[in-house]
């Protein structure tokens, strides 16, 4: 069962049905107390996992948050409605920017992630269910276009985090070793992105190991 809520927020019984999907359908129960809250660039960009209203104003308080990047997109379940209203009341902006955990990048989810980075309020939130594999993935994607080397960029994609990369979850990993070994230091990310990157060819070269993806998929049952 992915959603019990039944999209109401306006009355107190919705409201109430929209937690008890959030905590106990969508495991925000465990996101209470641990965030997988870190900083990408100070005062720019720091990632979490899906936050509940009490931890975005939390971080709103410390860091001033003023943009939501919701790498989940819409999910439209309690956990969804709940940080999309409290995100209103706090006054953020919000961006539905879905990203994939395991599956090739998209070059324009990558074009579409650069834009918003580029003309949102400062700083920003990226986040996605657990603070793992996408928000790995944008962060990554933030240090690269930010001119940042691979080497950095896959920091952002670490066991600190959650992130496995010998299962499913590596081919974000793959992405930007590719790059690696086809343009850096000699053709801007972006450029390569919009010229070079092919995702079926990033697809056909990679392989998970079945036993990392096994504890990943259905031991974790990660998004």
């Amino acid at each position: 069962m992915d959603t019990i809520y039944k999209g109401d927020l306006a009355t107190k019984a919705g409201r109430r049905n929209a937690w008890i999907d959030a905590l106990f359908v969508d495991h925000a129960v465990l996101r209470i107390l641990w965030t997988n809250f870190s900083t990408v660039k100070p005062g720019v960009l720091y990632r979490s996992n899906h936050p509940t209203p009490g931890n975005l104003a939390v971080f709103k308080r410390k860091v001033g948050i003023a943009t939501v990047i919701n790498l989940r997109g819409q999910a439209k379940n309690g956990s969804d409605a709940l940080s999309r209203d409290a995100a209103r009341r706090l006054g953020m902006d919000f961006y539905d920017m879905a990203l994939e955990s395991r599956g090739a990048p998209h070059r324009d989810r990558i074009l579409r992630l650069a834009e918003i980075l580029a003309s949102m309020r400062r700083p920003a939130l990226a986040h996605c269910k657990s603070g793992a594999d996408r928000a790995g993935l944008a962060s990554a994607l933030f240090v690269m276009i930010q001119g940042g080397t691979t080497q950095e960029a896959l920091r952002q994609l670490s066991w600190r985090y959650g992130h496995i990369r010998q299962s499913k979850t590596g081919i974000l990993d793959a992405f930007f070793y590719m790059y690696r070994r086809e343009a850096e230091g000699r053709k801007p990310f972006l450029d390569w992105v919009r010229e070079d990157y092919h995702e079926d060819r990033l697809r056909a070269a990679f392989k998970a190991g079945a036993l990392a993806s096994f504890i990943n998929d259905k031991i974790l049952v990660r998004e």
